[in-house]
Parts: C-alpha cells; structure tokens; sequence
C-alpha cells in the first residue's frame, strides 16, 4: 500500500519543536514534504518607498530558513526552498508529489489569511485538503473563556481571566526521524536576489541576532542559564546598551523559531532550579501582552491596520514627508529619538523603551500619521511581528487598547530618567552626553 504523501508548509513556524502540524502530518504519514516559500510580495516597495522587508529581517529570515533546513536534513528529510506565491508554488508541488492534504499554521492578519483562502480554494479543485493549525501562542485560541468577539479591550481582564482559568496546553514532542522525499530541496535565494542590499553588523549592535531555531535555544541558555540574568528581568528591562538588559527572545518568537510555550517551560524549570520572583513572572507576563495583541488582531481584523485604529476614533495627523523622513534617518534634532533611530536603521532592532519613545515623538509631537511609523518599524524591525508591532502602535497612538486617555511619553523627561550620562545617546550619535538632557 502507498504511503500518503503530505505537504508541510512552513510559514512563521520555523521549527522543529512543539510544532503541532508537524506532529498531526506524522501521525498521518511518514512521507512529508517540508516546503517554504520567499513571497515577492513580502519584499516589494511599500507606497511610502522602502521595502516591505528590509535587509536585516530578510537576512534573520534567510537563516531561519537555513537553520531549518539543515535540522531537516539531520532527521533524514529536507526542506523544499522556493521563490514565489505560495497559492501557486504549493498548488505545483501537490500536482508533481500527488499530495492528499497541506498542513500549515494558521495566521489571523489579512495578507496572510487571503493567501490561505487563494489556496485552499486551489486545492479544493483537486482534492487536496489545506488543515491549519493555531501554533503561535501560549493559550490556544479555542481554550479561551470567551468567544473571540467578547475578548475583553483591557489587557489586565484578559490576563486576569486566562490566568485563573485557563490551562496552557503541553509542549508537542519534537521528531526524531523523517523520512527522505525525492523532491529538490532548491537553493536559498541571496539579499540581492529579494531585491535588497547587503549588510554589515555594526560593531555597536546590542547583539548579533542570528536566526533560526538551534541559535534561539541558544540564547534560552546563555540568558537564563549561563549568565543567570532570568532572576533580574524586571528590574533590567528598560535598558537600552548590550545583550544583557532584557532576553531579545521576540526576534525568535516573530518567525516561530521558538515556542511561546518551550519558552514558558524552561522559565518553569527556572523557577524550580533557581528562582522565583517577580523578575520570572514579567516574562511570563509579557509572553501573554504577546498573546493577548494576536487575539486584538483577531477580533479587530483590518482595524488595526486603519487610521482611527480598533477605536474607530479619528486623531489629528498629517501626512507630512519632510518630517517623517527627519524622524526615519534620526535628523529631528531631539537626541533620544534620534540615537533610538539611528540604533534601528543601523542594527534592525531598538529597545522596548526607545519604540515607545520614538512612536510617541512621531504621532504626538511631530502628529505625523502613525501607519507611517509602524510600516518602517515593519520594514527594519529584525522582531517584526504583525500583531504586535500594529496593536502596539494602536496603542500609542491613542486608538487601541490603552484604558489610559492621551499617555504621552515626555522624551526629554525619558531620556534623563533612563539615559542619564547621556552614553546611550554618545554610543548612536557620537556627541556630547549633555545633550541627552535637552
């Protein structure tokens, strides 16, 4: 009798472990055919006239991809590597292997669920099935208390609520062995080849963030385990100089090369061998704001992507080029924004406090449109996830799901309060410390 051949197209799920799609497809078949697709679309110039994805988080992307296929090819199998449309690119496989089904994770955001649909319906024509699978947060969507149009607007209920009464499924055993398919796994396409340039890490980057599953466990390691640096968390997270002040786990979280869930498993194991504090908590803590905007971007749809956000509520911004490209190059002349700047267009990442800072220059000092702000944070942000970076610019702006009227950040204020010699500022503008204060 013939095997059944499936196809596991790998989307931002970039791993091997607790991978739900992996281990329903095994339990069907034992000839899987793993496929990702580069999507032209993904590196296309936006109307604002950068690149949808820049090179630094097309460059993690690339070795994510890589570390996955090569973690593929330990197993026995190996990763199908194409440029192009995954509504016609997986269509053309199915029709070459002859696959009955393709199994994927689901995604909750417009571009992404157009393209399941465009390919469901391809496959529906030959009798493929498409099973999609909620694989990206800790609490699954169809364990919440509540329907997903009754999601509580307050962060606060909602954690209040799957922390009392909901169970975190477990962690989905990771493969052992693959079978080999006879299908060519393709070569990774380069930087120029997407259209984008090559890059060189600067010297004064936080951290050389390197894609991929085997380098996001090691990272687990070094920050929980080696440095010991889970215990003091909360008390160093709004840092803004070196690897160590907060985890930087959300680069790996964007593209699933690590679960929420191995992430909450190992602060648990944390916690019983070492520590538990306040400090272990907050990343758990912040783990479930992660959850929470996924669900926000579920309930909301294409709100969050619109000018009055999920408020509906419309906010004086212009559509101003001059400024926004002074705030983009790190030229507004404010020394805070500008070095936070200048650390984004140089590294593809910013602290936590400097995003919040910069977003609320942009929309509450400079009033330029917000979807601006979070399109190049899309662009450049090697941690860009789609939920996330729009609900939280929702939330900056005043049109999300901040129970607090106008929060404004008071960027001379910040900049004394978490930046007070001014070396942040000297490390991304070379300048006198002083000017950190003005």
């Amino acid at each position: 009798m013939a095997i059944e051949k499936l196809i596991i197209w790998f989307r931002n799920d970039l791993r091997l472990h607790d991978n739900e799609m992996l281990f329903r497809a095994l339990q069907k078949s034992a000839h899987l055919i793993p496929v990702f697709c580069f999507d032209p679309r993904q590196f296309a110039i936006t109307a604002l006239g950068f690149p949808k994805t820049d090179s630094f988080r097309a460059k993690f992307l690339m070795e994510s991809v890589a570390d996955l296929k090569q973690n593929l090819q330990k197993l026995g199998s190996d990763l199908v590597i194409k440029v192009g449309e995954p509504e016609i690119i997986i269509p053309q496989i199915q029709q070459l292997v002859g696959a009955k089904a393709v199994y994927a994770s689901k995604e909750v955001t417009a571009e992404e669920t157009t393209i399941e649909q465009k390919l469901e319906t391809q496959l529906f024509k030959v009798g493929c099935k498409l099973n999609l699978y909620w694989q990206s947060t800790l609490y699954h969507i169809d364990d919440l208390p509540f329907p997903i149009k009754n999601l509580p607007d307050i962060y606060t209920e909602f954690r209040k609520e799957v922390e009392r009464g909901v169970k975190i499924r477990t962690i989905f055993p990771t493969p052992t062995k693959l079978e080999a398919h006879s299908l060519e796994s393709c070569k990774m396409p380069t930087i120029n080849e997407l259209g984008l340039k090559e890059i060189e890490n600067d010297q004064r980057s936080v951290l050389v963030f390197e894609g991929g599953e085997t380098a996001g466990k090691a990272r687990i390691k070094d920050y929980f385990w080696k440095k010991d640096l889970l215990k003091t968390y909360k008390e160093t997270r709004n840092g803004l100089i070196g690897a160590d002040y907060s985890s930087k786990l959300s680069a790996w979280l964007a593209l699933g090369c690590l679960s929420p869930r191995h992430i909450l498993e190992q602060i648990q194991k944390y916690e019983h061998e070492r520590i538990k504090n306040d400090s272990t908590y907050w990343l758990i803590f912040e783990l479930i704001w992660r959850d929470y905007f996924r669900f926000v971007a579920k309930k909301y749809g294409d709100s969050i992507f619109k000018e009055g956000g999920i408020k509906n509520q419309s906010i004086f911004t212009s559509n101003d080029a001059k400024l926004f490209r002074k705030w983009q190059e790190g030229k507004t002349g404010v020394p805070f924004v500008d070095a936070n700047m200048i650390e984004l267009q140089k590294t593809g990442f910013m602290s936590n406090r400097g995003r919040q800072n910069v977003a609320s220059y942009l929309v509450k000092d400079l009033k330029v449109n917000w979807r601006w702000g979070a399109s190049w944070f899309e662009s450049q942000l090697i941690d860009y996830d789609v939920c996330s970076n729009w609900c939280n610019w929702n939330y900056v702006a005043g049109v999300g799901n901040d129970p607090r009227e106008n929060r404004y950040f008071n960027v001379p204020s910040q900049a004394q309060r978490y930046d007070p010699k001014g070396e942040y500022v000297k490390i991304w503008l070379k300048t006198n410390p002083i000017l950190a204060l003005i």
